[in-house]
């Protein structure tokens, strides 16, 4: 179920699905890097402001689903405009700025980005752009990302499936809302 905070900008009301902290796991696989599993935690948060905040760690795992060391940091600022054209400003730990533009689909919540631009400093390695491709589905977010560099043709490098982390306070929200149980707990699925 996807909620709208009451405090949330009403023009963010069509990104309200993204609200929240993901966690999971996906694959990485480029040439020029070992394909790998990762581990993610993915954070949409907003302040009443026009933009939802974005912030994404991801790690590599180990056959044993173990962190083995960190992969990449994300962290940037999503905007949609009234025609669901979505626009992110995004910084990697890598060394590179990137702007993306895109649509939110109609009936879905689904975002497919496409870069813009992208500046990248001296350490960064090679990369002129990408695709991403975000959906809700099933009550999980996934996604998957697409990259080129000079020597690579736009091709997918990473997806995840990650599921909606439920806070402390959340728990205590919806025990509230329960009301009387049945005393043996089974009527209740009855």
């Amino acid at each position: 179920m996807i909620e709208i905070p009451s405090d949330l900008n009403p023009d963010l009301v069509p990104l309200a699905f993204l609200l929240g902290t993901w966690e999971g796991a996906g694959v990485t696989d480029f040439p020029g890097a070992e394909k790998a599993n990762f581990g993610q935690s993915v954070t949409f948060s907003h302040d009443g402001r026009d933009f939802l905040e974005y912030v994404s760690h991801s790690w590599i795992l180990d056959a044993e689903g173990n962190k083995v060391k960190p992969l990449e940091t994300e962290s940037g600022f999503w905007r949609i405009d009234k025609d669901r054209k979505v626009e992110v400003v995004m910084v990697r730990d890598q060394g590179v700025v990137e702007i993306w533009y895109g649509e939110l689909a109609d009936q879905k919540p689904q975002i497919d980005l496409v870069t813009d631009a992208v500046a990248r400093t001296a350490a960064s390695g090679p990369y002129t752009g990408g695709k991403r491709l975000y959906g809700y589905v099933k009550s999980d977010l996934m996604w998957v990302g697409e990259k080129a560099t000079p020597e690579v043709e736009l091709r997918p490098y990473m997806s995840a499936h990650l599921k909606k982390v439920v806070t402390p306070e959340e728990v205590a929200a919806m025990a509230r809302g329960l009301g009387d149980l049945p005393d043996d707990g089974i009527a209740f699925f009855k």
